[in-house]
């Protein structure tokens, strides 16, 4: 199976029509379907279903779709590091963050460095803890910003300076939305929003000081948008990580006592690496 099939059909995928995707590739139509046939030949599965002017993924072709994706990212990465490796320090840094304040301080580091190696480019990646350390784990990613509590065994890691301060999301014609501060009482008895992430969610249970089973929990979100959305159209008041921005009919709410937490910044610890990620890691040391 070669990388430049799965880049056909990964275009195929993205364009749902075989003529477009052709032009897109620069190669003739036929040549394209002869090469797709041979791809679904070789694996012994149907990868499209093909629906008059449009083609749609079975459920194969779905499965194929990730696993291509993670290894053309995966060559281009590659090929990014060994650029690097050629005379003056060059190449591409991969960083995996979720929405966490301490992605300010991240980026600040990131220009800093650009200012000492400016043929260096950044790769942003923005995903749930789990699906940030899966793409650590296969190689997709350079570094990784995580929110504390996490097991970090396995890497070596700076922690970052910033406090994620927690808040509450609440709908604006709410009566709650007239505090200046949320305590513990004040959201005992409402429906919430909690984090996706088990063990920080347990964390915001603990300042709660109830058990889940007393709790009022109407859902859990692992971005802070979808959460504030959420609480916007009455699910519940979402409680999340404070990043300092306004939405749309829903005001922000500090807790009290307040709640907070560290994030670390981790790499995969003992692996060769290129130029370019030895020296932000150094950088990173300083």
């Amino acid at each position: 199976m070669e990388l430049r099939i799965l880049r056909y059909f990964l275009m195929v995928a993205q364009e749902e029509n075989i003529t477009r995707a052709a032009e897109l590739l620069h190669i003739t139509q036929p040549t394209l379907s002869r090469q797709l046939s041979d791809l679904e030949k070789e694996l012994g599965i149907e990868l499209f279903e093909r629906r008059s002017h449009r083609i749609h993924l079975t459920k194969d072709g779905l499965l194929l779709k990730r696993s291509a994706q993670e290894l053309v990212e995966l060559e281009e990465k590659t090929r990014a590091q060994f650029a690097g490796d050629t005379g003056s320090v060059t190449g591409q840094i991969s960083l995996g963050c979720g929405e966490l304040q301490s992605t300010d301080e991240l980026i600040t580091l990131a220009r800093k460095f650009r200012e000492i190696y400016p043929g260096i480019s950044f790769n942003i990646v923005t995903g749930i803890a789990d699906d940030i350390k899966d793409q650590m784990e296969k190689g997709l990613l350079d570094f990784a910003l995580f929110l504390e509590p996490v097991d970090v065994s396995a890497y070596d890691f700076i922690r970052m300076k910033t406090k994620e301060k927690w808040c509450a999301s609440v709908p604006k014609h709410s009566p709650l939305a007239r505090r200046r501060v949320l305590h513990p009482k004040d959201l005992r008895k409402v429906p919430l929003i909690l984090p996706k992430r088990g063990n920080v969610r347990n964390e915001v249970i603990n300042w709660l000081g109830s058990s889940p089973d007393d709790l009022i929990i109407a859902g859990t979100s692992n971005l802070t948008y979808n959460g504030a959305t959420a609480a916007r159209n009455g699910l519940g008041i979402c409680i999340s990580i404070d990043l300092n921005c306004s939405y749309e009919g829903v005001k922000t709410i500090p807790l009290h006592p307040p709640l907070e937490h560290g994030s670390v910044l981790a790499w995969k610890r003992g692996l060769p690496s290129s130029k370019a990620v030895e020296r932000f890691t150094a950088f990173l040391r300083t």
